[in-house]
């Protein structure tokens, strides 16, 4: 039986919070820094990213051979991650393993030499290369761009490489004193974890005193602060900090490349995190593309064989939001993967569900909802992310009562709302714009980069 969750905070302003699941011996535990792509200025793009990786490098307690050989010896795997609103790094080991797990990671959170800068800077041009040479990867930033405009949203959390070859040490260390203050980590851990032994391991290795930075600690208040908008309710569906005469200006991005297939996204704005509407959008994402069972894979692929990947997703942030839908398919296939898709999006504004799919969609998340927290990663990654976001941590009875309670009109409204006509930009990479062009003419919204209004 897993217990409630249990949240502290320290004088320093550390968030500890965790989840004992008395069953397991295992314990996944992370460090949640608000610092992603969203909180980069234009100069700044990709250090976030940057800074993620040089916390491997070693700390002013632990080299970097070391750090990897005490994770091995444990039998436990060291990883993070950057996204567009925060970074995570964590690990999963065995309960009597943890107290040593803690102190290596927060020495590198907290205490990382960002040494050896100019190796891991090459390390990095080379994964900007390799997500260059993938266009299926790269067609969801290229629709970034195009939904977001200039907002930081709208980057590629990768960076960009002049940015990369550039950063300076000082530059890099100012970075991580303004992003990784104490105030601005979430200690997040789930499993067979006693959650004061944890909040001592804290109080003993974390910085013991708030860290001065040129900004506010408090969530968002960094975004506020250079004049971007913050969430205000959860009702919007406008890109946050986007000029005005571009909020939800559709756009289109295409980006000329020798490939096989045509890689095809279509999107637009969609709702906050903390939109109340959240729930009815998964399950409604669920019954377009969400599923094998969903209508875009059986259209598309299952039915008249037009595409391997299809499928729609959904993104929330602070204040917005994205909805999309991917598909990749061979040059004589395009236009009339791109009709299905055309038809598909109509018939979900006209008819979002029947009563069938709808009690398909919402069992069908349930039931993703109650396997993934059996994890212990999942249970980890949900209270850290959730927490640093500033939202609420609901109990499952009420995660399940939230979907059972989403409605035909919810979805209408949504469908009809979301994916309407006027908001859908478009993006795409393949070898011919002409024919990319022809193909996607039917959403003529979106105006390609560069041509006149």
């Amino acid at each position: 039986m897993t217990r409630p969750h249990r949240l502290s905070t320290l004088p320093s302003g550390v968030r500890i919070a965790t989840e004992a699941m008395p069953s397991v011996r295992s314990v996944s535990l992370g460090f949640w820094i608000g610092a992603g792509s969203r909180h980069e200025s234009d100069e700044q793009a990709g250090l976030s990213h940057l800074l993620e990786h040089l916390l491997f490098k070693g700390t002013d307690s632990y080299g970097s051979l070391e750090i990897d050989q005490i994770f091995d010896a444990m039998g436990a795997e060291l990883n993070a991650g950057t996204g567009k609103e925060s970074t995570s790094v964590y690990a999963r080991v065995i309960d009597s393993h943890l107290a040593e797990a803690f102190d290596v990671m927060a020495e590198m959170v907290f205490r990382p030499t960002l040494s050896d800068i100019e190796s891991e800077r090459e390390v990095i041009l080379e994964e900007i290369a390799m997500y260059e040479d993938d266009p299926q990867e790269k067609v969801f930033d290229l629709l970034g761009e195009a939904v977001f405009g200039p907002h930081p949203l709208g980057r590629a959390v990768i960076g960009r490489q002049e940015v990369i070859a550039g950063a300076t040490p000082e530059v890099i260390r100012a970075f991580h004193r303004e992003r990784y203050r104490p105030a601005n980590v979430v200690i997040a851990a789930a499993g067979a974890v006693d959650h004061e032994a944890l909040v001592a391991l804290a109080a003993e290795r974390a910085p013991s005193a708030p860290r001065r930075a040129g900004t506010p600690h408090e969530p968002g208040a960094a975004q506020a602060a250079a004049g971007r908008p913050t969430a205000t309710g959860g009702q919007t569906a406008t890109p946050a900090g986007a000029h005005e005469a571009d909020a939800g200006e559709p756009r289109r991005r295409f980006e000329r490349k020798d490939t096989e297939q045509y890689h095809v996204c279509i999107g637009a704005p969609g709702l906050a995190r903390d939109d109340e509407r959240r729930f009815a959008l998964r399950v409604l994402d669920t019954i377009f593309g969400g599923t094998s069972s969903s209508r875009l894979f059986q259209e598309v692929r299952e039915r008249r064989g037009l595409a391997y990947s299809v499928y729609s997703f959904t993104s929330a942030y602070e204040g917005t939001g994205q909805v999309g839908l991917y598909v990749g398919t061979r040059g004589e296939n395009l236009a009339q993967a791109m009709e299905v898709v055309c038809a598909e999006l109509e018939r979900l504004r006209r008819e979002p569900a029947t009563e069938d799919e709808l009690r398909r969609a919402r069992e069908n998340l349930k039931g993703r909802v109650v396997l993934s927290l059996e994890s212990t990663g999942a249970r980890m990654n949900r209270l850290g992310a959730e927490i640093l976001a500033g939202m609420p941590l609901l109990e499952l009875d009420e995660l399940v009562a939230r979907i059972d309670a989403v409605s035909l009109d919810d979805l209408r409204e949504l469908a009809g709302g979301l994916w309407a006509p006027e908001r859908l930009s478009v993006a795409g990479i393949g070898p011919d714009a002409e024919r990319f062009e022809a193909a996607t003419a039917a959403f003529a919204g979106a105006r390609t980069a560069g041509a006149p209004a």
